[in-house]
């Protein structure tokens, strides 16, 4: 998970939100690691004249009683898969940052960064295959993140991705006892994000151009694109992690989902799910969302999803 801002000390619960031309969303949620995670409340708040206020926004959302966080939009930052350097944990970073340093197209002393480890691989030898994601942001890109939280008086104590929020999302449809990992589809407009999760932790994450659009405009040509797009990378995870394997693959909420799932699972030979969240989420404010909300919102109950265990 990224940690780019300093912690502050709230209570349990997160409050997730992003800020964009037409609204201001909102999820607030608490995940203890056991037992159904809870949503408080979620919604949209319409920007128009000006947007809420801002003092009576952070009121109404109590934003003083928990850590709050903001998701990076994609194009504002890189998910760098690279080999683990090694290196002490206080030096990983600096490492980091050296190797990354040729990936970027901007100077690597204006970024900032943060870092993914992924669960080391044994080799046929006895080696451990080690990689990890670099994630990298301009400076510039952290600071309006900053700035549109201040502009609603709601102070960050951390940044996510979509990749991680959805890793916490497909993370709640992990059956115990299953060691194989499960993929998670998402797609927006323009865009898909299909992460890999296994016993809780992201193993591989792609985004790739094929979005809701182009289903609209070309669906048959856009479905066979996916498909393309879902045998290359699970034949990558199935190289890289000889020891896993992927037992289902899910479908965010997101219109068509149904054919979709239908024609996946015939051409996958793979179990194929839709992922309804009233399945794996407790409620508490507004009710159930239906399928629309849970698909526009989707990255941010993820986001609100941030769990942390607790050293003993």
């Amino acid at each position: 998970m990224l940690a780019w801002l300093s912690r502050r000390k709230k209570g349990p619960g997160w409050l997730a939100f992003t800020i964009d031309e037409q609204a201001v969303s909102y999820v607030i949620g608490h995940n203890a690691g056991r037992g159904k995670a809870q949503i408080a409340r979620y919604g949209r708040h319409a920007v128009q004249g000006g947007g809420p206020h801002p003092e009576k926004f952070a009121r109404e959302l109590h934003a003083d009683r928990h850590q709050c966080s903001t998701l990076l939009r994609p194009g504002e930052y890189q998910m760098l898969l690279v080999e683990a350097p090694s290196v002490p944990q206080n030096e990983l970073k600096s490492a980091i940052r050296w190797r990354i340093k040729d990936m970027i197209d901007y100077h690597v002393d204006d970024a900032a960064l943060d870092v993914l480890d992924i669960p080391a691989e044994e080799s046929p030898a006895g080696a451990r295959s080690h990689s990890m994601y670099a994630i990298a942001a301009r400076n510039d890109v952290i600071q309006s993140c900053i700035e549109r939280s201040e502009s609603l008086r709601v102070p960050l104590s951390v940044i996510e991705i979509p990749e991680t929020a959805q890793r916490n999302i497909a993370s709640l449809f992990e059956m115990e006892g299953d060691a194989r990992g499960i993929a998670l589809l998402h797609l927006d407009e323009r865009s898909s994000l299909l992460t890999v999760n296994c016993r809780g932790e992201l193993f591989l994450a792609r985004r790739f151009e094929i979005g809701l659009e182009h289903l609209r405009g070309a669906r048959d040509d856009a479905t066979d694109r996916i498909l393309l797009e879902l045998r290359r990378t699970f034949d990558h995870f199935e190289r890289q992690f000889r020891n896993a394997s992927i037992g289902r693959l899910l479908l965010a909420p997101q219109p068509g989902r149904d054919s979709l799932a239908a024609r996946f699972a015939d051409e996958l030979g793979l179990a194929v799910e839709t992922a309804d969240l009233g399945a794996v989420l407790a409620f508490d404010g507004n009710g159930t969302p239906d399928a629309e909300t849970q698909w526009r919102l989707f990255h941010l109950f993820g986001a609100a999803l941030r769990y942390e265990a607790k050293a003993l």
